[in-house]
């Protein structure tokens, strides 16, 4: 993460900014995976300031996901590039808003399109860190695949319009 443009806010650094009454507050709330295992508990909401709203859930992994890991020197360097190095500490990540479901009656955030391996070799952050555009397009191509998602033409509100940051699509089940 760099500090060059904050890009996102926590929600308590917005004093203007609140959850919405027809809205549940999930701070505190575990997170569950696809396969049904516990990912984390949401620790923050992440507002960005242009698009007006909450778009993504931060998330205080559990620390088996940690110890899952990611092997990032798993490959022999002539196989190609390697991926980023989780650093010690790092034991947040964040998850679109678009992407989760509410369990009101158990309090918790389901993410039926990603599983703990996925969560497992995402690149995760230290609480309080600035997170940049570039680590949040990480996150989107890695949650979805979806590698061809560019910086030059998805930055600023637009990018918020991807259906991963829809919340009129967030179920509660």
């Amino acid at each position: 993460m760099s500090d060059i443009k904050k890009n996102l806010y926590y929600l308590y650094e917005l004093p203007d900014y609140k959850v919405a009454s027809d809205y549940s507050d999930v701070r505190g709330w575990e997170v569950i995976d696809a396969d049904s295992r516990t990912i984390g508990v949401v620790d923050h909401l992440l507002v960005n300031k242009e698009a007006e709203r909450v778009v993504y859930l931060d998330v205080e992994i559990d620390n088996s996901l940690i110890e899952d890991g990611h092997n990032t020197f798993q490959l022999p360097v002539s196989e190609g590039v390697h991926q980023f190095i989780n650093k010690e500490g790092a034991n947040h990540l964040i998850i679109p808003i678009g992407m989760a479901n509410l369990d009101g009656n158990n309090k918790r955030v389901t993410t039926n399109h990603i599983n703990s391996s996925t969560f497992a070799q995402a690149q995760r952050f230290k609480k309080g860190d600035i997170i940049d555009f570039g680590y949040e397009l990480n996150v989107l191509r890695h949650f979805t695949g979806d590698h061809t998602v560019e910086e030059s033409t998805s930055s600023g509100k637009q990018f918020y319009d991807r259906k991963e940051f829809d919340i009129s699509k967030i179920r509660n089940i």
